[in-house]
């Protein structure tokens, strides 16, 4: 029992705040500010910045670092996955009101999927450690992946959704933030449950990307696990925080690649070389502050409208004739 009960306390203080916030806080459908968002993301980070300190403390420094570096790359890797919802959103048209309600039992499948996903991992690691190898050469074949991807499909077209269309009834419009509704007798799911298969569906694909590389920086079943459980929590915020803003970042994506070529590199280099965690912990930063400063220096040496409106000096300044 000693061995399940941080587990035991884990799940259930996650799911005491999950409760918390979908009863008390977003028990009404509302459009989710940026000021709101802004203070979510402060409580998530700050309660992960907490538990890592736990960790810190009770497992010791180098457990410690492996949950940094773990959590950040989740956190990292998460941004993709708000550039997708942006898009899943906009194609079906979802209210701004609702879109919490989307995310948050998104969010609760991605736990659960994400667990499986880990014990899944863990136990075939333990009993095949060549699967490394193949964790490793997925995730650099993904990042190269990444540098290739454009979101040009259709989220109305993907395959999920098609599905459900040729098998349930549905709604010609939202029924307000409702899944489901019964009419005459019938139960009928909305455009919104739609949406919130999209969403779980392309989870899973991230996952399966993701999770791979957290194992490249430890094989603790609990660092890993409740690592990606905290950055998962974050991500309904960190969408409200950053929507409109992404595209302000082009080189951010290049980024997210160079992480996982990065740790599909040490995964495979690892019986040869072991890089320490704060190394791997600086190579990630460096990757992400370097982007991000770049991003904004490109940014700003691009004229602005009014810029590009200066008539250039001594010519007319209306070419119409």
């Amino acid at each position: 029992m000693s061995e399940l009960a941080p587990w035991i306390l884990f799940n259930v203080f996650i799911l005491g705040l999950l409760a918390l916030d979908l009863v008390v806080f977003h028990r009404e459908a509302h459009e989710v500010s940026r000021r709101e968002a802004l203070g979510w993301s402060v409580f998530w980070i700050g309660l992960a910045l907490t538990f890592n300190a736990g960790v810190y403390w009770q497992m010791g420094t180098e457990s410690g670092l492996e949950w940094t570096t773990g959590y950040l790359i989740e956190k990292s890797l998460s941004v993709d996955n708000v550039f997708l919802f942006l898009i899943i959103f906009a194609s079906f048209n979802v209210p701004a009101a609702y879109q919490h309600r989307v995310l948050f039992w998104g969010v609760m499948g991605a736990l659960v999927m994400r667990g499986i996903l880990i014990v899944v991992g863990a136990a075939l690691i333990e009993a095949f450690g060549w699967i490394l190898y193949i964790f490793g050469g997925f995730l650099i074949v993904t990042g190269l992946r990444f540098l290739r991807h454009t979101d040009t499909e259709d989220p109305r077209e993907n395959v999920v959704v098609r599905f459900a269309r040729r098998h349930l009834r549905v709604t010609e419009a939202y029924e307000g933030q409702k899944f489901v509704v019964r009419r005459n007798g019938v139960w009928l799911v909305t455009p919104l449950f739609l949406v919130l298969l999209v969403v779980e569906s392309t989870d899973l694909v991230f996952a399966v990307d993701s999770i791979p590389a957290i194992f490249a920086i430890t094989t603790d079943p609990f660092i890993v696990y409740t690592s990606n459980v905290f950055a998962i929590l974050g991500l309904r915020a960190l969408f409200f925080l950053l929507a409109g803003y992404l595209n302000d970042l082009p080189l951010l994506k290049p980024a997210l690649a160079a992480i996982l070529v990065f740790v599909g590199t040490k995964m495979l280099i690892a019986d040869f070389y072991h890089l320490p965690p704060l190394v791997s912990l600086g190579v990630v930063v460096a990757i992400l502050t370097v982007a991000v400063v770049a991003s904004i220096l490109m940014r700003s040496d691009e004229p602005t409208e009014e810029q590009e409106a200066v008539p250039v000096e001594g010519g007319p300044a209306d070419p119409t004739p």
